[in-house]
């Protein structure tokens, strides 16, 4: 009797561990098959000690690592973190409850959830929880042979579970999955609302003709409106339903407290937001980005400069080696002129005639090069051959030297190619009035940035800010630089720029940031879905054929027209210049030649009585 006793004992002890095995085995197998590393968590497990410790010891030689919290884990060990729960543990409940509330059934933890008992597992809190469209949670229930694997999740918060086969165990592990990247399979959101916050700043028009998709008053808010074109197409990419919210600023962190479309993100009002600059850091905290919807700019828009502004253009039209070549050519003809006149004074002299010195050589080289007549002249053939020669070659010399002044005065330079050459420039600096305005010149501290921010907002002053259309014609009256998004700068110009205004555009990068990019929450459950499917707008094409269709390219100038332009001061500095430096100049050789004539009489007076003393 005490042998069948024993025996039955020793029956039943190995049909528990055969049992215990069993279990150990196919969540062996289970992480095995997942292909990632994987950090095991039992939590609040109810299990025998020798049960933990024979399944730590079986996953440990196969370099899976087990624990029974995550308090002791880094921040870059998460991604390998699976929990393990098993629902007949009476704090199974409990578990689910925190898990929830600390969002522990989002990516990228993933979820290992065992049950025997259908009616437990239909009473469970399990169903009301959070497991949203990124999640990982298997639920392996206990059938005869092993155990049936199934896939639980929802499109949403208010949406019911859905369940998917994900495969069976019974002895050998049999994954049914078609794809194994979560996001194949979680496509379909079954009508799942999704919404996007749209930043409008133009005009209140936009919540008019937004979501009415008909391309009218493009001239406004045309980011917004080509970020919401792109993303209902991935919302019907996704079977979501598509909402939107209007916000009247991109999000900007002040008092502690976010404001606009990052608010919206923040609060869960949406799910993903009009494309805005990477360039803030510290919106980090709350979003992350996915792709770009809208490429677009934000730049200083102005016109080159003219060239004399620049540079004196009268030095412009001959070349350093005309110059000097002039000046040889024109002390040859003067030295010339002195020989031929102090060999005719010896001849005979007449009150028009070169006296033979050097002062009356160099006033007649300079009428000459200057165009201007003499009232001197030579009196013999050789002089005369000389002065005809050296006019001759001046004026075909002032042909082509008047030609080039006029190209040149109507030219524009070439002088700003980026932000330092700018700053160094008069140029007038603005922004668009835009609240964006406010804040993106705060960004940097260096001296260069700081500089700029000076210039447009200046001490004891509302700053330099236009709106569109003024900010555009000063653009065009030229000096002026202007910061905006660049599109609806574009558009302006194409609509009131003459044809040969356009050729001295030019583009002066402020931020040197990324393409800008659209913003979702930073615990989206959506947010592998979008990214996927925006990568899909863009290799298909789409996103590039709703740009060209919104969006106006840089203006290019067909033909360079010459226009009629007044000369101004600006043109004439140097002149008025070379005139008042000859007046200087003439002021004070009066000044000493009166000193001089002075010192000269009173010695000339001196020597006369000292003279006349000596004979008295």
């Amino acid at each position: 009797m005490n042998i069948i006793r024993v025996f039955i004992l020793v029956t039943l002890v190995k049909l528990i561990c055969a049992k215990d095995d069993h279990t150990i085995n196919f969540i062996r197998d289970f992480i095995e098959n997942e292909r990632k590393p994987t950090h095991l968590i039992l939590n609040d497990l109810c299990w025998p000690k020798h049960i933990k410790v024979k399944l730590t010891k079986k996953l440990s030689k196969d370099g899976c690592r087990v624990s029974s919290s995550t308090n002791t884990l880094h921040e870059c060990q998460k991604h390998g973190i699976m929990f393990l729960l098993d629902l007949d543990c009476p704090q199974s409940e409990d578990a689910i409850e925190i898990a929830s509330s600390r969002n522990l059934f989002g990516s990228p933890y993933r979820w290992l959830i065992l049950s025997t008992n259908p009616e437990q597992l239909e009473s469970s809190v399990l169903w009301e929880s959070p497991v949203l469209p990124d999640s990982d949670l298997v639920l392996a229930e206990k059938s005869e042979n092993g155990y049936k694997l199934t896939e639980l999740h929802k499109t949403s918060k208010n949406m019911s579970m859905i369940s998917s086969p994900r495969g069976y165990y019974n002895g050998t592990l049999v994954d049914v999955r078609t794809h194994r990247e979560i996001f194949r399979r979680r496509r379909n959101l079954m009508g799942a609302p999704l919404t996007m916050s749209n930043v409008i700043q133009d005009s209140n028009k936009t919540m008019y003709h937004l979501p009415r998709e008909d391309r009218l008053d493009l001239q406004n808010d045309v980011i917004a409106k080509t970020s919401w074109m792109n993303a209902r197409l991935a919302f019907q990419m996704l079977n979501a339903t598509a909402r939107y919210i209007f916000s009247h600023r991109w999000g900007y962190k002040q008092n502690g407290q976010w404001s606009g479309m990052i608010n919206d993100l923040h609060t869960g009002r949406a799910d993903v937001g009009t494309n805005c600059l990477g360039t803030m850091t510290d919106r980090f905290e709350v979003i992350l980005y996915t792709d770009t919807l809208a490429r677009y700019r934000v730049a200083f828009i102005l016109r080159q400069p003219p060239l004399s502004y620049v540079s004196n253009i009268f030095s412009l039209p001959f070349s350093t080696s005309v110059w000097i070549a002039i000046a040889l050519c024109s002390c040859l003809s003067m030295f010339a002129l002195y020989f031929t006149s102090k060999w005719e004074v010896r001849k005979g002299k007449t009150e028009t005639q070169l006296d033979g010195t050097m002062g009356d050589a160099f006033l007649l080289t300079m009428s000459a090069i200057s165009q201007q007549g003499c009232v001197i002249e030579p009196r013999r053939l050789s002089g005369r051959i000389i002065v005809w020669i050296f006019f001759a070659v001046l004026m075909a010399l002032y042909a082509a030297y008047s030609a080039n002044i006029v190209v040149l005065l109507q030219a524009p330079s070439n002088s700003i190619k980026n932000l330092a050459q700018l700053v160094s420039s008069k140029l007038t600096l603005a922004a668009y009035d835009v609240d964006y305005s406010q804040f993106i010149f705060k960004l940097y501290n260096d001296s260069l940035h700081m500089a700029v921010y000076k210039k447009i907002k200046p001490e004891k002053s509302n700053g330099l800010l236009y709106e569109m259309n003024e900010g555009v014609e000063k653009i065009r009256q030229g000096l002026f630089a202007f910061h905006s998004i660049t599109e609806p700068v574009y558009r302006r110009i194409e609509q009131t720029f003459l044809e040969g205004e356009k050729c001295d555009l030019v583009e002066i990068d402020y931020l040197n940031a990324f393409d800008p990019f659209t913003p979702v929450k930073k615990d989206s459950p959506y947010l592998e879905l979008m990214r996927v499917v925006f990568k899909q707008l863009a290799e298909s094409g789409i996103r590039t054929a709703i740009h060209k269709r919104m969006f106006i390219p840089k203006p290019h100038c067909s033909t360079k027209m010459a226009a009629f332009s007044s000369v101004g001061m600006m043109d004439l500095k140097p002149v008025l210049l070379l005139m008042v430096y000859g007046a200087v100049l003439s002021l004070a050789i009066l000044v000493l030649e009166m000193v001089h004539y002075r010192l000269y009489t009173t010695r000339k007076r001196e020597r006369k009585t000292k003279k006349s003393k000596y004979i008295y």
